[in-house]
């Protein structure tokens, strides 16, 4: 296996909600029993065209992984102008037993690089509850020159995790975005940067905390 490169930071955007969000448990709980589902609802950008997305749910309920076959970003060489950056939109139903809540409280990352001496990439990713202000977003940057697969995992603090409100059936909504820039390097060469991997480890991973409501 490749060595990647392994970051951890959490850059958070969050608005106090004075109204509209019903109480819930002060504590963490296990994860529920009975088994959750996670379907895609929606899917829209350059980096997920339809089919190319796919999500599933661990049988354990604490995470669900999101996969993508065809969302790379390039720059350089013969790239098209709009090939240096990608997006995916996903709009996620997340069904989970009555009683119970959850807030995502890491997220895993991984995917390749190929970055010419002198250009760089980023990762960016955000994601929030239908009809909610609060929003978890961070972002990461490779930097050439650099060819192997990397991997960030972005963590919330307990105090700041964002929570789905309870009884309320809302999609889960998940924001990414990779770029890559030329930067100084050769016009002839060209840049990469995808959520795909040498060995075949294709994977993004958002990991749940639970509580009872």
């Amino acid at each position: 296996m490749r060595k990647g490169v392994t970051a951890s930071a959490v850059c958070l955007s969050a608005l106090v909600l004075t109204t509209g969000i019903p109480p819930v448990a002060s504590a963490a709980v296990e994860p529920p029993p009975d088994r959750i589902t996670v379907q895609v609802s929606t899917v829209n950008g350059s980096g997920c065209r339809a089919g190319t997305a796919a999500v599933s749910a661990a049988s354990d309920n604490t995470s669900f992984t999101v996969t993508y076959s065809d969302y790379l970003a390039q720059a350089g060489g013969d790239s098209k102008p709009t090939d240096f950056r990608k997006n995916c939109q996903l709009s996620l139903a997340v069904h989970i037993p009555q009683g119970f809540t959850y807030a995502i409280a890491s997220a895993d990352y991984r995917g390749f690089a190929s970055l010419a001496d002198g250009a760089s990439g980023m990762e960016r990713a955000s994601y929030y509850h239908q009809g909610s202000s609060q929003t978890s977003s961070a972002s990461h940057i490779v930097r050439g020159e650099y060819s192997d697969n990397w991997q960030f995992t972005d963590r919330t603090p307990v105090s700041e995790l964002v929570w789905k409100p309870c009884g309320e059936d809302r999609n889960f909504n998940i924001n990414t975005e990779l770029r890559v820039d030329k930067g100084s390097s050769s016009s002839g060469e060209t840049s990469f940067m995808s959520f795909d991997s040498a060995d075949g480890s294709v994977r993004t991973v958002y990991h749940f905390a639970w509580k009872e409501c």
